[in-house]
Protein backbone atom coordinates (compact mmCIF):
# COMPACT_ATOMS: atom_id res chain seq x y z
CA UNK A 1 0.00 0.00 0.00
CA UNK A 2 3.02 2.57 0.78
CA UNK A 3 4.78 1.66 -1.96
CA UNK A 4 1.83 2.39 -4.61
CA UNK A 5 1.14 5.40 -2.47
CA UNK A 6 4.35 7.09 -2.81
CA UNK A 7 4.32 6.27 -6.71
CA UNK A 8 0.96 7.87 -7.14
CA UNK A 9 -0.48 4.46 -7.83
CA UNK A 10 -3.42 4.89 -5.44
CA UNK A 11 -5.99 2.58 -7.52
CA UNK A 12 -3.31 -0.43 -6.95
CA UNK A 13 -2.92 0.97 -3.49
CA UNK A 14 -6.46 0.62 -2.92
CA UNK A 15 -6.57 -2.77 -4.34
CA UNK A 16 -3.92 -3.72 -2.19
CA UNK A 17 -5.64 -2.48 0.90
CA UNK A 18 -9.42 -3.73 0.16
CA UNK A 19 -7.31 -7.51 -0.50
CA UNK A 20 -6.30 -7.55 3.12
CA UNK A 21 -7.71 -10.30 5.18
CA UNK A 22 -7.29 -8.11 8.62
CA UNK A 23 -5.99 -4.51 8.51
CA UNK A 24 -4.56 -3.18 11.40
CA UNK A 25 -3.73 0.33 12.13
CA UNK A 26 -0.53 0.66 9.75
CA UNK A 27 -2.19 -0.11 6.82
CA UNK A 28 -5.05 2.44 8.02
CA UNK A 29 -2.11 4.79 8.18
CA UNK A 30 -0.65 3.79 5.07
CA UNK A 31 -3.84 4.24 2.77
CA UNK A 32 -4.54 7.44 4.19
CA UNK A 33 -1.36 8.82 3.75
CA UNK A 34 -1.10 7.39 0.31
CA UNK A 35 -4.56 9.46 0.01
CA UNK A 36 -3.20 12.58 1.94
CA UNK A 37 0.59 12.88 -0.48
CA UNK A 38 -1.78 12.71 -3.45
CA UNK A 39 -4.08 15.07 -2.82
CA UNK A 40 -7.02 13.04 -2.65
CA UNK A 41 -8.31 14.88 1.27
CA UNK A 42 -12.04 13.90 0.56
CA UNK A 43 -11.28 9.79 0.20
CA UNK A 44 -8.76 10.01 3.17
CA UNK A 45 -11.57 11.29 5.34
CA UNK A 46 -13.90 8.70 4.08
CA UNK A 47 -11.67 5.87 5.24
CA UNK A 48 -11.05 7.63 8.45
CA UNK A 49 -14.87 7.41 9.05
CA UNK A 50 -14.71 4.06 7.92
CA UNK A 51 -11.89 2.79 9.89
CA UNK A 52 -13.64 4.37 13.11
CA UNK A 53 -16.89 2.53 12.12
CA UNK A 54 -14.45 -0.58 12.06
CA UNK A 55 -13.66 -0.04 15.43
CA UNK A 56 -10.08 1.05 15.06
CA UNK A 57 -9.01 3.85 17.13
CA UNK A 58 -7.17 6.29 15.83
CA UNK A 59 -3.40 7.30 16.93
CA UNK A 60 -0.99 10.12 16.52
CA UNK A 61 0.27 9.26 12.78
CA UNK A 62 -3.48 8.76 12.31
CA UNK A 63 -3.86 12.74 12.49
CA UNK A 64 -1.11 13.20 11.30
CA UNK A 65 -2.07 11.66 7.62
CA UNK A 66 -6.08 13.10 7.93
CA UNK A 67 -4.53 16.34 8.77
CA UNK A 68 -2.41 16.53 6.26
CA UNK A 69 -5.10 15.07 3.48
CA UNK A 70 -7.05 18.39 4.80
CA UNK A 71 -4.03 20.75 4.06
CA UNK A 72 -3.31 19.41 0.42
CA UNK A 73 -7.20 19.55 -0.47
CA UNK A 74 -8.32 22.50 1.25
CA UNK A 75 -10.47 21.31 3.67
CA UNK A 76 -10.31 23.65 6.34
CA UNK A 77 -13.65 23.28 8.43
CA UNK A 78 -12.81 19.33 8.30
CA UNK A 79 -8.99 19.86 9.30
CA UNK A 80 -10.21 21.81 12.31
CA UNK A 81 -12.70 19.04 13.26
CA UNK A 82 -10.45 16.28 13.23
CA UNK A 83 -7.88 18.58 15.27
CA UNK A 84 -11.14 18.73 17.55
CA UNK A 85 -11.67 15.18 17.52
CA UNK A 86 -7.87 14.10 18.44
CA UNK A 87 -7.89 15.92 21.77
CA UNK A 88 -11.59 16.03 23.27
CA UNK A 89 -12.61 12.21 21.81
CA UNK A 90 -9.45 10.22 21.61
CA UNK A 91 -7.31 12.47 24.33
CA UNK A 92 -4.19 12.99 22.07
CA UNK A 93 -2.16 15.35 22.85
CA UNK A 94 -1.37 17.35 19.81
CA UNK A 95 2.14 17.35 18.89
CA UNK A 96 4.39 19.61 16.74
CA UNK A 97 3.60 17.69 13.55
CA UNK A 98 -0.21 18.16 14.27
CA UNK A 99 0.82 22.05 14.60
CA UNK A 100 2.56 22.29 11.60
CA UNK A 101 -0.07 20.69 9.61
CA UNK A 102 -3.10 23.05 11.00
CA UNK A 103 -0.35 25.78 10.02
CA UNK A 104 -0.39 24.70 6.78
CA UNK A 105 -4.11 24.13 6.35
CA UNK A 106 -4.20 27.85 7.14
CA UNK A 107 -1.42 29.02 4.87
Amino acid sequence: VNMYGKCGRLEDARQSFDRMARRNLISWNAMMTAYAQNGRGKEALALFQRMQLEGMTPDVVTFISILSACSHAGLVNEGYHCFAVMHQVYGIAPKAEHYNCMIDLLG
